[in-house]
């Protein structure tokens, strides 16, 4: 799930850059919508080796970080209905979810 809202974010920002644009607002936005893909999928990157040896603080970590790109999914879904990314992170986050609850009943 990391790599994929990483390399969207480096492709977008990359094809905002090849724009040309001059640097305003718009630009500005565009930019921190890459930007936020990229903080949350290396978020989720880093994440995976520690919730793989079932660290707790790892996987509540990667759970804000996939709350976030669910919350910016539903942000942009009047301009981009991003069903991919949404998919992605809302199964990561039910298997997240699952994990802590198995964790509290034992």
């Amino acid at each position: 799930m990391g790599a994929w809202a990483l390399i969207n974010g480096i492709l977008h920002d990359t094809f905002v850059l090849m724009e040309g644009r001059k640097y305003d607002r718009d630009l500005l936005r565009l930019l921190l919508d890459g930007h936020i893909l990229i903080t949350c999928g290396l978020i989720q990157i880093l994440t995976y080796k520690g919730i793989k040896s079932e660290e707790a603080w790892a996987v509540y970590i990667s759970m804000v970080a996939t709350v976030s790109l669910l919350v910016y999914c539903g942000m942009i879904w009047p301009f981009l209905k991003s069903i991919a990314t949404i998919v992605l992170n809302l199964s990561l986050l039910i298997g997240l979810l699952v994990w802590v609850l198995q964790k509290q009943i034992q």
